[in-house]
């Protein structure tokens, strides 16, 4: 689990899609502010169908940053 503070941008040498997954989106608030949890599950062909794989939690500021990314290179509005 990891709370990003946030997004660097990068180039990648090589780019592999990886397989689709479900998640699950949370909006909490802890300490006065507002944090969004995205936790992923395990794919269909994994040992333990439907385990908890990976969760990350953007605050305010890290939320920001990914939307004007977002709104840049997916046209977003």
């Amino acid at each position: 689990m990891a709370r990003i503070n946030r997004f660097n941008e990068a180039q990648m040498d090589r780019f592999q899609l990886h397989d689709e997954v479900d998640a699950k989106l949370y909006v909490h608030e802890y300490d006065g502010r507002k944090l969004l949890q995205i936790s992923t599950f395990g794919r269909p062909t994994r040992q333990e169908v439907g385990k908890l794989s990976q969760t990350f939690q953007l605050d305010q500021e890290a939320a920001h940053q990914l939307f004007h990314v977002l709104k840049r290179d997916f046209g977003f509005k």
